[in-house]
């Protein structure tokens, strides 16, 4: 079951969200935090699998801020929009809506959230400073993050040929966080983005297996 619900951020603004319940009471909950594309069909999906597998996943709309229902595509028009949409947003406000979000899905138990690309970084700053067990797929924007000392576990996973995060930057995670899983994939950057020509379904397969197993642990488990 789905559905749209509007959610309360600081201050006066409310933004949107996708919310996917599965059938039965939840294991838990997961913020699933979006690409710079919006909360496409493709973010959709992804929080439609983890309800799926027993979560209550909700995907907030970030640029709701700026712009209400941005739904970007993967062509250069749409790069290039949602990195002037990240910029423009910044990482302290979305950090702020993912604690709004995991508050309204409070009532499904423990809370985590995942993050693709730029919603990579957003999910290690969930658990750095909201104490939210998170899981962080290719962050380019992790490194100045590292430094501080995590609330919560979180694993990391990266393409072995993303140009966007070459091995010295994997390398950064596992020396600041050896007590975090860092695992990497023969793939790209966005090897998890089933409708593009980046997706490696070996790799992503991989990934959600272990991604499942991190959320039954510190969610479910928890």
């Amino acid at each position: 079951m789905s559905e749209q619900i509007t959610i309360p951020t600081s201050g006066t603004q409310c933004i949107g969200a996708y919310v996917a319940r599965p059938q039965g009471r939840p294991k838990g909950g997961i913020v699933v935090i979006q690409e710079i594309f919006g909360v496409n069909a493709h973010m959709r999906g992804v929080a439609d699998r983890f309800a799926e597998h027993g979560y209550t996943a909700i995907a907030p709309a970030f640029f709701d801020h700026l712009e209400t229902g941005v739904e970007l595509g993967y062509d250069e028009a749409g790069f290039a929009k949602g990195r002037q949409l990240v910029g423009e947003l910044g990482l302290e406000r979305a950090l702020e809506d993912v604690a709004s979000a995991a508050e309204a899905i409070s009532s499904s138990g423990k809370i985590g959230t995942v993050g693709y690309c730029w919603g990579g970084t957003v999910a290690l700053l969930a658990a750095l400073r909201l104490g939210l067990p998170s899981v962080s797929y290719y962050g380019a924007r992790n490194l100045p993050f590292l430094r501080e000392t995590p609330r919560a576990p979180v694993m990391f996973h990266f393409g072995e040929h993303d140009q966007h995060i070459p091995p010295s930057m994997v390398a950064r995670h596992r020396e600041a966080l050896p007590q975090m899983e860092t695992f990497t994939y023969p793939a790209d950057h966005g090897f998890n983005r089933d409708v593009g020509s980046s997706y490696h379904e070996p790799s992503a397969t991989l990934a959600m297996h272990r991604t499942l197993a991190f959320f039954e642990q510190h969610l479910a488990g928890a």
